[in-house]
């Protein structure tokens, strides 16, 4: 595996701090224009004209995260046809969960340090796709946008609230294609919903229940814990240091690594970072939801400072949008924690000795969905690419069999994101549709940490009730020698 280079990390470095203050003066040129791979420079390194691929042509990848769920992305972004991988970049890189992507791709050349990787093959490189933990996501994805590498993100988009909105406006400065990986949001689910809200099935909507009730990795854990866990042997195939990027450093703990992290306020965005990008991401964008007022811990059960709790009640509330009417989402997670659903919701076991609102029955198992409210129509749907159905009822009946058609796609997220690196079409998912997504669910995760009402400013940006909440937006400042990444954007 390859270190990092300080004679080319200084000129990284030094690139960096020019095309922070310069890169506004690119030259943006339209989709249809195409161009040879190898993007042009001034004599001051500034890109001044971003690679295209052309239609035709392979999209050299460098795959940073190629372990647990970065395994799947590069099976699937390669399975296309679409791609060739040139560069695999795992912190553990040699790893257990890494061999088998390393034994498919021997040719491409390896990393542990994605900085390493950019001063080396910046050159031979369209795009890069970035599947590391979520507190991990930011320095990646915003140095490959600032060499012009298109960039195809797992969900959650960030960590933390204020790094969805400096990739927002990275998106509109380098005019790179972007793609969070919500894969569902390029199928029947996206069209589906698209198609209902343009035509008026779907209208006037003012409550909807999400819920996600599978066991995760904390439940269970000591509740009561106060610090973070300390111990064990660093694997000699993991670079420690450089697992931590921005962040502070941690004693090493076999629950922060190989999906662990996503247990911790400080390293990921639990159960609705996790699933709330699969469950939420159409209503989210066609009811022009936004960012919302007011967040409500309705429920935490064995709240800590440190983990997420075993289980959650969120109330989102968001404000009128033109025509719309104000909308309270509600968000359920942990194991016994199921949602109350319509009588007629269909095919599940009811708890018969819960006592429930008219009309509702309480399930006693419940695949990850939702269920939305209209005005005289309520659907059920579950998530990623899953369509929605109508629940039968007196005005369901003369609707169900006049139904409008909608476009079936034949493009999956992976093509979608490799096309749009050809220049091909615009991507689903890009940052302005789901870095806002992802801010939900940062504030979200802000209301369960502090066990606290969160009240937003959407204009300014900022929770107007909470001081420590508000600085929780930007989480800790990086450290030394990673402040860089930060003055991209």
């Amino acid at each position: 595996m390859k270190k990092t280079n300080n004679k080319k990390n200084n000129n990284r470095r030094d690139f960096i701090r020019k095309t922070g203050v310069s890169i506004g003066s690119l030259m943006v040129l339209p989709s249809h224009v195409l161009f040879a791979k190898k993007e042009v420079r001034n004599a001051s390194g500034q890109v001044i004209q971003k690679a295209v691929v052309l239609p035709n042509d392979k999209v050299n990848l460098a795959c940073c995260g190629v372990g647990n769920r970065g395994a799947s992305v590069v099976r699937d972004l390669y399975a296309t046809g679409a791609a060739n991988v040139v560069a695999l970049c795992d912190v553990n890189m040699g790893g257990k969960k890494t061999l088998k992507t390393m034994d498919i791709h021997k040719k491409a050349k390896q990393y542990q340090d994605f900085r390493t990787l950019f001063d080396e093959m910046g050159d031979e490189i369209d795009a890069v796709s970035v599947a590391t933990p979520d507190f991990s996501h930011f320095p990646i994805t915003i140095l490959a946008m600032s060499l012009g590498k298109h960039v195809y993100v797992e969900k959650p988009l960030t960590r933390t609230f204020q790094e969805s909105e400096m990739l927002i406006r990275a998106a509109k400065k380098f005019n790179v294609a972007t793609q969070m990986g919500n894969q569902g949001h390029c199928q029947d689910n996206y069209y589906q919903f698209k198609t209902w809200v343009e035509k008026g099935i779907i209208n006037e909507v003012k409550e909807i229940t999400t819920h996600m009730n599978g066991r995760r990795r904390w439940h269970g854990w000591d509740t009561q814990m106060r610090k973070f866990p300390v111990g064990g042997k660093i694997p000699k195939t993991l670079d420690w240091d450089i697992w931590h990027m921005a962040y502070p450093h941690h004693d090493f703990h076999k629950d922060f690594i190989d999906g662990q992290w996503r247990c911790w306020y400080a390293f990921g965005n639990g159960a609705l970072g996790d699933w709330g990008a699969h469950i939420m991401d159409g209503f989210h964008q066609f009811l022009e939801l936004g960012l919302p007022q007011k967040i409500e811990p309705k429920k935490l059960t064995g709240h800590n400072d440190l983990f997420y709790p075993q289980s959650s009640t969120l109330a989102f509330h968001f404000p009128k949008r033109g025509d719309m009417p104000k909308v309270k989402v509600t968000w359920c997670d942990g194991e016994e924690n199921l949602p109350e659903v319509p009588e007629n919701y269909g095919d599940i076991e009811i708890d018969t000795g819960a006592k429930t609102k008219k009309g509702m029955v309480k399930p006693k198992k419940l695949r990850p969905g939702k269920v939305i409210y209209g005005k005289d129509l309520t659907f059920r749907g579950g998530s990623h690419s899953r369509t929605l159905s109508i629940l039968p009822g007196e005005n369901a009946k003369d609707i169900q069999n006049n139904l409008p058609e909608y476009h079936k796609s034949e493009t999956n997220h992976f093509m979608n994101f490799l096309n749009a690196s050809r220049g091909l079409e615009k991507t689903l998912s890009p940052f302005e549709v789901s870095a806002p997504l992802s801010q939900v669910f940062c504030l979200g995760t802000i209301a369960q940490q502090l066990n606290q009402t969160i009240v937003f400013d959407r204009k300014t940006k900022t929770i107007t009730n909470n001081a420590m909440a508000n600085q929780l937006l930007k989480s800790y400042p990086p450290r030394n020698g990673w402040e860089e990444f930060y003055k991209l954007a």
